[in-house]
């Protein structure tokens, strides 16, 4: 769902031709808001949920409605179309033959939580049934979500393309350019699949698929969505990205986006194991964050900063995930395939940097988290290594765009600026020199 919410954000405002429609623009800024389609996306993807993966499809149907009239109910003025506008406040809501985008917006979820292409697009016609039931909206909801499914589960583009044409019957063989050039503020699906369908096609990583649709202008954060939950399935986003997503979306909303990833896998219990000694760190951390009395305060952060220096000293270390900078791993290999201790072979050198991440204000952190279940909060990296705590400290400090480093930012996030850790660091260094005590790290020097 990431990539469905996030090509929301990132579009939302570009929409009715306000970029220029082009590709170089600033990915994000403090302007940018999710809107009604992941307000729906989300109603959604609860309504699968609540309904399970073996529900009917009356029983689908029946959760779309209550989780969307609920979260319609929540979020009255996120920019809903005038009939869908009175479909949420009706006390018996009907479905009103559209063929509207809006099928395809909020259908991601679909193409994640089944085991077949069948049931997927099954339950992606019953999620577009309450409102969209005609014939267009219905293929595009199954579109959008057969090619979540296929890219999440291998399928080369070529393969997708040939089902898409085979299948669904879209035309997306025209150019990205020459789209741009006739293209109008349209949303219905005949319109949105085939740019949307054209720019996940063209893309090259999740972030450029959707520059390539904003860059078609018109209804630029729903073709966001759309193409960007296809992209997600097939790339992958950096944690950079799924964070200042989680950045921008409220609790409530964030609840439900964390909910479907326990639901579809991304949290391992077991894979927490080795960061099980990280423990005291985590505890003394939860200290200092519940307390209020300045005085009090000041203890607890020399007791965190001590638990800090014994993890560090024991060779402790935390889960960071990377970026794949040149899509080395791309297509090379299933991760749910890959066991501890196999040797993955790539075709091209392998470039990885430390995902970061922005706060509101624009300044850029590098993440710390503690354990996996922290890191499991807000992304969904697919190069996820651990480094040693003292290594994650260091270059928090000397990364040379860098505010610090933010522990555990998706919670209640504890941020240690360039003084703080220049502080810790220096003391601690000269305390490891006298008691003779040489520090773990991967580096020299």
């Amino acid at each position: 769902m990431y990539g469905a919410i996030l090509g929301d954000i990132i579009g939302s405002r570009f929409e009715f031709d306000r970029g220029g429609k082009t590709k170089d623009f600033e990915l994000l800024t403090v302007e940018d808001n999710f809107t009604d389609d992941s307000v729906m996306t989300v109603a959604v993807a609860e309504a699968l949920l609540d309904a399970g993966k073996d529900a009917s499809v009356k029983e689908i149907e029946a959760a779309c409605i209550r989780a969307m009239q609920k979260w319609g109910g929540l979020y009255p003025h996120a920019g809903y179309g005038g009939r869908f506008r009175i479909w949420l406040k009706d006390n018996d809501p009907k479905p009103y033959g559209s063929f509207g985008n809006g099928s395809a917006m909020r259908v991601s979820a679909a193409g994640w939580l089944h085991d077949s292409l069948e049931r997927t697009r099954e339950v992606a016609r019953a999620t577009a049934n309450v409102t969209h039931n005609h014939p267009e909206g219905i293929k595009g909801a199954e579109c959008t979500a057969a090619v979540i499914y296929m890219a999440r589960n291998g399928a080369s583009k070529e393969e997708i393309a040939d089902y898409v044409v085979k299948e669904f019957g879209y035309d997306f063989s025209e150019s990205l350019e020459e789209m741009r050039k006739r293209h109008e503020h349209v949303e219905s699906c005949q319109d949105s699949l085939p740019k949307a369908l054209r720019s996940f096609m063209d893309g090259i990583s999740y972030e450029d698929v959707v520059r390539n649709a904003v860059s078609l202008g018109g209804d630029t954060d729903t073709l966001a969505a759309i193409a960007g939950a296809m992209a997600e399935a097939f790339f992958g986003i950096p944690a950079s990205l799924t964070a200042e997503c989680l950045l921008r979306i409220n609790p409530d909303i964030r609840e439900v986006v964390q909910r479907f990833d326990a639901a579809i896998g991304r949290v391992d219990e077991d894979e927490d194991e080795e960061y099980e000694e990280n423990r005291p760190l985590v505890e003394t951390l939860q200290n200092l964050m519940a307390e209020q009395d300045k005085e009090k305060r000041v203890d607890a952060y020399l007791a965190f900063l001590n638990a800090l220096a014994k993890r560090a000293t024991d060779g402790g270390r935390v889960p960071v995930p990377f970026e794949d900078v040149n899509n080395a791993f791309s297509g090379n290999f299933d991760p749910d395939q890959v066991q501890p201790g196999d040797t993955i072979r790539t075709e091209a050198q392998v470039k990885l940097k430390m995902d970061t991440m922005r706060d509101p204000e624009g300044n850029l952190w590098l993440p710390l988290f503690t354990d996996m279940d922290e890191l499991h909060k807000g992304q969904t990296a697919n190069v996820i290594m651990p480094v040693y705590i003292y290594d994650v400290l260091e270059f928090g400090l000397n990364g040379e765009d860098l505010s610090g480093v933010v522990v555990n930012p998706f919670d209640k996030p504890f941020t240690m600026t360039k003084e703080m850790l220049k502080s810790f660091l220096e003391d601690y260094k000269a305390w490891a020199e006298k008691m003779g005590i040489k520090i773990p790290t991967s580096f020299e020097g």
